[in-house]
Parts: structure tokens; sequence; C-alpha cells
């Protein structure tokens, strides 16, 4: 039936939440609530303890993934601010994308859920998903879109669909906060997520799927208190205020999509031969209602959504391929986002259509078991525009932030202080030094991402 398990192409499916935590899963420490289908995952795979968003929000974070670059490298770099042309957050005809890639290996290509990389109207269409190496689309093109689970249209392919939900106070980015509330797109999604799957498993090529949720991101347009949830009753047993129960209910949603995934994946013969990657496109929110202290979201980690710090890039990532992943594993290996687009067209079979810009490295076989050397002295790096310039970058058990345009460095060692509590700056010049050196060279210049340019503050 379908894609079975004597190809040499897997089915790949990467499943990306929106804000999900490093300690919001029960497989990471989540002492508070469970989430029995990703437990599940990580015990038939690998399970990453140092993995990392692309950014601490969500558009660069999804141009990372896809495009395999860094974020000081890749063209989109931020969320969209007021007074910058959309184009700044809308993927070029020239990008080359792992769809893409995959694509031209034979793979059928869907994108379900939230995209964030250009729009149908307007400046930006060139990041449409179909334009950028989807054959099929369903879901939000923008954030605000997004921000909003019953909202009146949704977009498949490049044409709305309207929904029966109610919006009166809608905005032209299709953003607000629904009166009427019929149709939940995190049901929908999952639906669609399902149907594509089963599409797939008639043919004989093999499918890449792009999930990427909306849970447990926040509507911000619906105030005081954004966690908009389907069963308010699901966590009324517990002692905790609506705001943290809602953000349980929003990571069971989560968990209960990757359980359907999986279920499918079963029933339709599929299974043996696909790579699923579940992670997050960043860490936790505190907006409109969310608190990642409550439930420890952060899992320890200083910072969240926004930050440079573990907290805000520090993601949980599982890795499932059976027979070429190993089961019931945990890896310390560090990488990052932008590793995603080599190590996956090398599972497909396609490392040489990977460009050579591209920042990440294939990490097939130490996601296989083995190593990579190369792993262990690069620099990983990230900017962040908003509320001023910061900068961060990881090699090895060193970190190092730069906490504003043009302040020194702070060093952290991770594997004693992954907290980063103490800064040793004072006591590593020489450490210092060398990331400092990283810095000067690290970023292609960007004229929309311009340090310090009041647009993205």
């Amino acid at each position: 039936m379908g894609h079975g398990a004597f190809s040499a192409q897997p089915n790949i499916v990467i499943i990306l939440a929106d804000d999900l935590g490093y300690g919001d899963l029960s497989c990471y420490g989540q002492k508070h609530f469970t989430t029995p289908h990703l437990d599940a995952l990580a015990a038939r795979g690998t399970r990453f303890t140092d993995a990392y968003a692309g950014a601490p929000v969500c558009a660069p974070s999804r141009s990372a993934l896809l495009t395999g670059q860094h974020v000081g490298q890749t063209w989109v770099r931020g969320n969209l601010r007021r007074g910058m042309d959309p184009a700044a957050v809308a993927l070029r005809d020239e990008d080359v994308t792992l769809a893409e890639i995959l694509q031209d290996a034979g793979y059928t290509t869907g994108h379900i859920g939230k995209w964030g990389l250009g729009e149908a109207e307007g400046p930006g269409q060139s990041g449409l998903p179909r334009r950028q190496g989807f054959d099929y689309f369903w879901g939000y093109l923008n954030h605000w879109h997004a921000h909003n689970s019953w909202p009146t249209f949704i977009w498949r392919n490049e044409a709305r669909v309207p929904l029966r939900n109610m919006v009166p106070d809608e905005d032209a980015r299709g953003a607000g906060a629904a009166t009427v509330k019929v149709d939940f797109i995190p049901r929908l999604s999952d639906e669609e997520a399902i149907n594509f799957i089963q599409e797939q498993a008639a043919t004989p090529d093999p499918f890449f799927l792009y999930l990427a949720v909306t849970p447990p991101h926040v509507n911000n347009e619906r105030r005081p208190m954004g966690l908009e949830i389907e069963n308010e009753d699901a966590f009324a047993d517990q002692p905790w205020p609506a705001a943290p129960r809602a953000w349980a209910e929003l990571i069971q949603i989560v968990d209960r999509t990757v359980g359907q995934v999986v279920d499918v994946l079963a029933a339709t013969g599929q299974t043996e031969n696909t790579l699923i990657l579940f992670t997050s496109d960043n860490g936790p929110h505190q907006e409109n209602g969310g608190n990642p202290a409550f439930f420890n979201s952060a899992g320890g980690l200083r910072g969240f959504k926004r930050q440079v710090y573990e907290g805000g890039i520090r993601v949980p990532a599982i890795a499932v391929w059976p027979g070429r992943i190993p089961a019931q594993t945990t890896s310390n290996l560090v990488w990052s986002f932008e590793d995603i687009l080599p190590t996956l067209a090398a599972a497909a079979g396609s490392a040489e259509g990977i460009p050579a810009h591209v920042t990440g490295l294939n990490l097939l076989p130490a996601w296989a078991g083995g190593s990579v050397p190369a792993t262990t002295d690069r620099f990983l790096y990230w900017e962040f525009h908003e509320r001023g310039y910061v900068q961060a970058s990881r090699r090895g058990d060193w970190k190092a932030v730069r906490p504003q345009l043009g302040a020194s460095l702070e060093l952290y060692h991770l594997s004693d202080d992954p907290a980063e509590s103490r800064n040793l700056a004072p006591q590593h010049p020489e450490v210092v030094a060398a990331f400092e050196h990283y810095f000067a060279t690290a970023r292609l210049e960007n004229p929309n991402w311009i340090p310090g340019d009041q647009r993205t503050q």
C-alpha cells in the first residue's frame, strides 16, 4: 500500500508546534500534566536535549528551518514590524527551500497550518508556499491571521475558503476575536493532515508533510486572555487559574495531533518508512495570559520567547525513523534548525541538491547514532531585532550573548550552568575574543534587518 517500507526514500513529516517550551512535554520533565502521544513518539526514536530553534520568534525560525541558513544569513530575520515592507518577511524566488529540494527528488509536498513567509495579496507573493516548493497548502499565510483559532476564512492554495465563524473586529490581515465559534482550526488542520497522508498512501511517490500547528500560541487580539481552547473543562478538576488550564489544554491538542498522525501512518502501512521530526519554533510566550513560570514551561532555562537566552531558543525535538534513528535514545547532540534542510535532504538521497550557501550541517549520521566531528567546534548563531538588537552564539558548551547593540558579551558555560546564571566573561577573555571574531563575520547584510534600525524595535 502506498509508499512502503522497501523504498530508499522515506516519507518525511515535520510537526512544528508554536511557542511550545522546552519543559512543556512530560518526556522533557513536565510534572503537572502528561503528553502521552509525544512520550510514545520519543520512546520510538531519539529525544534531543540540545536542539535549537532558528530564532526566538516565528518567521525567522521558520525561514531557517526551510532554507538551511541561520538567522544571520537567511532572508527573513524577524516578524513584520510597523513601517516595514511586507517583502521583508517573504521568501524570495531565489531562496531554495527544503520543499523544493524534496520536490525535485520526486516527493509530493504539502504544507498544512501556519506559514508566515509570504502573502497572496500585495508584496511578498514570491513567498507563497506553492512558489516555494509545496504542491499543496492549507492554512494561515500570516502570523496575525493565525492568532485566531476561529477565523472567518482559511487559505487553500491561493484561494480563500469561507468558514462559519464570526469575527466582528476582523482586520485586513484576518486577525480578530471570534464571537461565533464553529470551525476550530486545530481540528480542521488535523483532518487536512490525515487526508493528505491517506491520499499519498495510494500513490507510489514519497511525500513530505510540513504540519505547522498553531497551539499553544495566544490570540493577541482577544483580551485580557488570549489562550483560546475548544474544551473549557479538560482541566476543570485542577486548582489552577483559567490561563494555565488553557495552556495545558493547548498542549494536549498538540499531543493529540501527533497521536493522530502516528495512527494514520500506521493504518496506511507507512510507519516503517516515514521519518518524523517534532519540534517547536521557539520558547514559551509570556503574552496575553501566557505564564511560562506556572508550569516551568522553559524547563528551568533562562528566558522565554523573544529572548536569545536558552529559554527562548532551546526547544524539544524528537526524531523517529524505524531502523535508522535509534529508538529509546536521548542525545545531547547540539544542533539548530539550519541543520534540518541538509539532514532531511540527505535522508531523501538528495544531498547533491543542497545549495552551497546553506550554513547547516548534514547530521543524518549523528541522528543515526554516529557522529559528525564538525559539530564539536562550530558556532551556532542567533540575532533578534525587536526591542533592541541582541545576538547569541553557542560553540560546544560555551554560549555568548550580546544583550544589546554595542554591549560587551556575556559568557556562560552551559554544561555547568544551563540556566545562564553566571557570566564568566571576565574569567575567560580568550573565549570571548573567539566569539567576537565570529560575530564580526557571521551575518550577511540585509537592507530590511539593520542592527539598531528603529523599524525593528
